[in-house]
Formats: structure tokens, sequence, C-alpha cells
């Protein structure tokens, strides 16, 4: 009677794991790997070499002329980066998908490989051309005997603009090329026939479908323009100071190190905010 009666009592399921159980791993390893190097930036932020919790660091490098200067070099350097990558990404864009010429296929698959190179690469293959001692001044003091060439613009601010143009341009064309991809052709047979110029195409049928890969593009090459370091070291423009550079000359340099997180504290806090921005446009785009 009793096994009869076990028999007939339904078996009890495994009560489910709750769903916040299986976050708590990737959060824990977040935590320990990117979260809590960074509560130890801010930390040491507020801990000047005197000991103790102020916010004394923050208003010596807010005061410093050095942290002004580079806080404005760094800004219009990423802006000034920013609008050339989209103006020459989007005149690239239109070569490569709207104008017939052989390699077409092979310029773009070279565009993804571009994209991992590293940025002092590009920036030692433009000193191999335009430096003090490159191709470019050889080639001048060869031809008329000078002693040096008149290439010198890549120790300056416009050297750095420069390579960040160069290298992050890609960044901007990948997402064109994937919106002109997808639009329509009929579009453009229309607006032609109807005797509308190419200038006139471009303004009034391309640019409107274009305007969300520009402005996700321009988003991600501005963060990342604000975080490069790698270009205007290897430039070797010792005029320019950006806040990455700033960060390193004051913990590396100078030993200084609740001024260099004070830096990287105001350096993380712009690039998240842009980041932001960066997400909010990217979604849009993609609706």
């Amino acid at each position: 009677m009793a096994s009869a009666t076990l028999a007939a009592a339904p078996a009890r399921l495994p009560r489910a794991v709750p769903r916040w159980v299986w976050a708590l791993p990737p959060v824990a390893v977040l935590g320990l790997v990117f979260l809590y190097p960074l509560a130890l930036v801010v930390q040491q932020s507020v801990r000047p070499d005197t000991g103790g919790t102020s916010l004394k660091p923050y208003a010596d490098v807010f005061a410093s002329e050095a942290f002004r200067e580079a806080l404005v070099t760094t800004v219009w350097l990423a802006l000034g980066s920013t609008v050339g990558c989209l103006v020459l990404g989007f005149a690239l864009a239109l070569v490569i998908a709207f104008v017939p010429f052989p390699g077409a296929r092979a310029v773009s698959r070279f565009i993804d490989v571009f994209l991992s190179f590293p940025s002092f690469l590009i920036t030692l293959a433009l000193l191999f051309v335009y430096g003090a001692k490159g191709m470019a001044n050889g080639i001048w003091t060869d031809a008329t005997g000078a002693a040096e060439g008149p290439f010198q613009f890549l120790t300056t601010p416009w050297g750095v603009l420069l390579a960040e143009i160069t290298y992050f341009t890609p960044f901007v064309l990948r997402p064109l090329l994937a919106a002109f991809s997808q639009l329509d052709t009929a579009q453009l047979e229309v607006a032609s026939s109807l005797g509308a110029k190419p200038a006139r195409i471009v303004r009034r049928v391309i640019l409107p479908e274009a305007l969300p890969a520009l402005a996700a593009g321009g988003s991600l090459v501005l963060v990342m323009c604000l975080n490069e370091f790698g270009i205007v070291l290897f430039t070797g423009a010792k005029g320019v100071t950006t806040l990455p550079t700033l960060v390193y000359g004051k913990a590396i340099l100078e030993s200084d190190y609740p001024a260099a997180c004070v830096v990287a504290v105001v350096n993380i806090a712009i690039s998240v905010g842009l980041y932001g921005l960066y997400r909010v446009v990217s979604r849009r785009a993609g609706a």
C-alpha cells in the first residue's frame, strides 16, 4: 500500500536557479578586473602625499596651467581629428561604394585589415615618409643640396592631427560602407534620370542616409582620439601634451601619483560620457 502511494505521488522537480545567481560570476570578474582598479585610481586621487583624504589634489591639478593646456590640446585635437575623419571617410566611401573601379572589393577588405593595425605602426610609417630623415626630406635634400628638407611638421600638433586622421578614418569608413550597401540604388537612378547633378544627388539622397553612420563613426573616433597615447608619443611632438601623456608624465616622470590619478579620473569621466553618447547614437542608427 505504501509503495502504491509513493508511486502515485508526483515527482518533485528541482527548483530553478534564480537568474541573478547566473549573473554573479561575470559581475564578480568585471568588478575584480575592471571596477576594482578604477576604484583604486579614484581612491588615490583623493589621497594627497601628506596623508588623509582630501580634494586638494583636484584643486591643485585644476589650478595648474599644464592641466588646462593639456585639456584644451586634447579637446581640439580630438575634435579636429574627428572632423577630418568624417570628411575624408565620407569622400572615400563615396568613391569606393559608387564609383566602379578595379580592386574596389580589395580596398574594402583592406579597410577591415587596417582596423587591426596598432596606432604606433601608422605613426612610424609617416615618420619614414615625412620625418626629419624621411624619404620626402631625403629626396628634397638630394635634389637641392639643402641642409634639411621642408617637411618638419610631424613633431608639431599638425603632425599629430595628420597621424590621427590617417589612423582613425577607417573607423568612419566601415559603418559608411555598410550603410551605402543597404542604399536602394533605384533612388540614385531616378534622381539622375530627372537631371540631378552628382553633387545634388549626394546632398539630397546619399547624405541623409549616411547621417546615422557618420554620427556613430564620429562618436567612436572622438572617444578614441581623447584617449590616444601612442600617436602623440611616437610622433615625438614634445610641445604637444594631452591628458593621457600628462598622466604618464605625472606618474612616471614626476612620481606624483595623486595628480596623475586626478587627470586619469577626468579623462575617464569625459570618455565615459562620450561613450554613452556613442551608444545612444549607435542605437538610433541601428533602429
